[in-house]
């Protein structure tokens, strides 16, 4: 089957997932390729695979056909030509597009064209640069030499030396390079060092007019941030850490601090951030309070860089559980309106379009604030991330900027159409649902399941199946009674009473009451799998039905069902296991030694609970199992991981992942599978059958061990060979 082409790009090759190509894909393994515009190896996703010299050609010039290659890409708009022929222009030293790229374009890396300052190479303005433009051939200027442009020069030797040191003490470099001594040691005493004329510090000199930590020569590699103090700076950076970065970045304003009185870039608190991250470690204390703390006890330093990844997530909780403490909770309840405007027809909503010129803002700016206060409640009690929040209370406005009713509950159908602009369905459904503004509309799977299977048979058929149906989903509470079923037991039970029908259908039959048991035993196959299971779907319906008296006799009754072959479990290949016990994803390992020490099924693995796991021994149901050493030792990295990655959540499930840590349901069977890399249910029965073999088919320790039932038990002790028998009763 040839897969669809790209949802986003349209690309008919390198099909990925979700209508999405393996370049458009967030989650695809591509991390590197080659630039969209002058195909530039080194791309990445990040920039939207385009290379720095692309990516600003982009924004300063408009689209259209290069009248050298044709392509359809951003022009100069003086000659009309893209970057990459300019590019082969300027590299040849002609300004004739077309004897540039007769013979080919030379490609290059991405980002090669970069001075070693940062900054990209830019050419100079039209007419003083060379390349094709009028005034550079009116000139008659003698074209450039060409050269092959390298990556890098292996064979040049570098001339930049680290200063010599001083002939007397050998130890400290010379003052300047013309110089043979150091300030101390220099003839007629000790001199004065003069300040640094880059910082202009009194202390450190090193050489050359430049103290030790501005002279790029030094030995001085680590250092102490100059705004926070925090120990692990580089030279790199200017001797300052990420966050001092970015707080200068953002607060660029300059004065002496409120409390520690020191010069710095402050907020619009008066505050620096030294003093503005000390609300972490007293998040319930009052400004001041924190300045009578600092007052009298100082500053809690650290190390660089401390506050960025998994410290980011400790801040960010900390935060979050700050604003718990503080905010009134609950919020007062809002309802929505009762009456909805009716609409003369629907329209699709074109979301694409609105995500670039932008989405009409909510006719209700007191439902919008309220919906906001709501997102950050439910964010708080459920531990989400501030991307998910944002995200969550953007997609709301758009949702209550297209609402037809201002006001009124939002329909379950329009939220997920934010799927194809990448919006957070399931976020916003759980923050409608929870205060009282989802209306549900969609229509489950299973019934559109069912519809589509009992299409084209009749319509007496369909109302008595339609019956069945609604007893076995819903369940019956008055009599006969019974309980719901499963929608895996409604869809096997439907699917093998499929054929029947239809071949009843065929036949002329209208009604189920016209079926006989002579047209029951004349459809059923002869023996095996297909007579065992097409019985049960049929006795399941029928004796619904004449339960309920929709059928006037059940045509099923009296007829033998046996015993079902069952399927032999085989063993899984040993290294298989051993590839997913030693994965070094600490969920995946986790999840096989639970299965292949212990033999959990998939059902008691998404439903484990943080609590189940206590004191080395795990409780599955009314079972207690005390876990192996390697168990618990995958366990413990696991449960580490799941700390450090979601330190906030609220669900309580021992196995989440980063869609489950956002509310608190289990995870699915499938992603169980998916994350383990092979069939749970096969894992599982290796290990009952590694046990079968240890114990010669002791049913009993069997049933111990893994909670089987007697038939279950059986069902692994066939393996096994039969005895050998002795001589004289083989050969009578």
């Amino acid at each position: 089957m040839t897969p669809p082409p790209c949802q986003r790009c349209g690309a008919t090759e390198n099909y990925y997932s979700a209508g999405l190509c393996a370049r458009c894909h967030r989650f695809s393994p591509l991390t590197i390729d080659s630039c969209e515009d002058c195909y530039a190896w080194g791309a990445t996703r990040t920039r939207k695979w385009l290379c720095q010299g692309c990516h600003a050609w982009r924004q300063r010039r408009p689209l259209g056909d290069c009248v050298a290659c044709g392509r359809r890409v951003a022009l100069d708009p003086n000659w009309g030509a893209c970057r990459l022929c300019w590019r082969q222009a300027d590299l040849v030293g002609t300004d004739d597009l077309a004897a540039a790229i007769c013979h080919g374009h030379q490609l290059f890396f991405a980002d090669l064209f970069r001075s070693r300052a940062g900054r990209a190479t830019r050419p100079g303005p039209p007419g003083l640069r060379p390349g094709p433009t009028a005034r550079f051939a009116a000139t008659g200027a003698p074209p450039r030499k060409v050269l092959q442009w390298t990556i890098f020069d292996a064979m040049r030797t570098n001339t930049t030396t680290t200063p010599r040191p001083c002939t007397r003490c050998g130890q400290r470099p010379v003052k300047t390079a013309q110089s043979d001594f150091c300030y101390p040691c220099q003839p007629g005493g000790p001199g004065i060092a003069p300040p640094c004329l880059k910082c202009g510090s009194t202390s450190d000199y090193y050489t050359a007019g430049l103290c030790v930590r501005c002279h790029r020569f030094s030995p001085l590699t680590v250092d102490s941030c100059p705004d926070c103090h925090a120990w692990g700076t580089r030279r790199g950076n200017a001797w300052l850490c990420e966050g001092c970065r970015g707080w200068r970045r953002h607060h660029p304003d300059r004065a002496d601090c409120v409390i520690c009185a020191r010069m710095s870039h402050v907020n619009a608190n008066g505050l620096c951030r030294l003093c503005r991250k000390q609300a972490l470690w007293l998040p319930s204390s009052t400004h001041a309070d924190q300045a009578e703390h600092i007052w009298r006890w100082g500053h809690q330093l650290y190390f660089a860089d401390m506050f960025t990844g998994l410290g980011v997530r400790a801040a960010r909780a900390a935060a979050a559980d700050q604003r718990r403490r503080q905010r009134p909770w609950p919020l007062p309840a809002r309802c929505p309106i009762r009456h909805q405007q009716l609409v003369a027809f629907t329209l699709p909503r074109d979301l694409h379009a609105g995500n670039a010129r932008g989405f009409p803002a909510p006719s209700d700016p007191g439902l919008a604030a309220y919906l906001d206060e709501c997102v950050t409640e439910h964010a708080a009690r459920h531990g989400w991330d501030s991307k998910v929040a944002t995200r969550t209370r953007t997609g709301l406005h758009i949702l209550l900027g297209l609402q037809d009713t201002p006001g009124a509950a939002t329909n379950a159908s329009d939220v997920a159409t934010l799927s194809v602009i990448d919006g957070p369905v399931r976020p916003i459904l759980d923050v409608l649902a929870a205060h009282g503004f989802l209306h549900d509309d969609r229509v489950p799977t299973i019934e559109r399941w069912f519809t589509a299977k009992t299409t084209g048979l009749p319509d007496e058929m369909v109302t008595d199946l339609r019956w069945w149906f609604d007893v076995m989903r819903h369940g019956h509470t008055s009599p006969p009674r019974s309980i719901p079923r499963a929608a895996r037991t409604i869809q096997a039970k439907l699917r093998w009473a499929l054929p029947a029908l239809q071949t009843w259908a065929v036949r002329g039959h209208e009604h189920l009451r016209e079926i006989t048991r002579d047209d029951v035993l004349a459809i059923l196959p002869t023996s095996g799998t297909p007579r065992h299971t097409m019985l049960q779907g049929l006795r399941s319906i029928f004796r619904l039905l004449k339960a309920h008296k929709r059928v006037f006799v059940n045509p099923t009754a009296r007829i033998p069902l046996g015993r079902g072959p069952g399927r032999i479990p085989l063993p899984t290949p040993v290294d298989d296991i051993r590839e997913a016990l030693c994965s070094e994803d600490t969920t995946r390992a986790a999840i096989a030694a639970l299965v292949a020490f212990h033999a959990l099924s998939s059902q008691q693995l998404r439903n484990l609970q943080l609590t189940d796991v206590h004191d080395g021994h795990l409780q599955a149901g009314d079972r207690t199992i005390p876990l192996a050493g390697p168990v618990r030792q995958r366990l413990g990295a696991y449960l580490d991981y799941r700390s450090a990655r979601w330190p906030a959540t609220a669900n309580p499930h021992l196995f989440i992942h980063y869609r489950s840590a956002n509310h608190t349901r289990p995870v699915q069977i499938e992603w169980l599978a998916h994350r383990l890399g092979l069939s749970t249910q096969a894992l599982r029965e290796d290990r009952i059958l590694h046990e079968v073999h240890a114990t010669r088919g002791d049913i009993r320790r069997l049933c111990d061990l893994f909670g089987l039932s007697v038939g279950g038990a059986e069902r692994y002790t066939v393996v096994l060979d039969p005895p050998d028998l002795p001589t004289s009763d083989r050969h009578a």
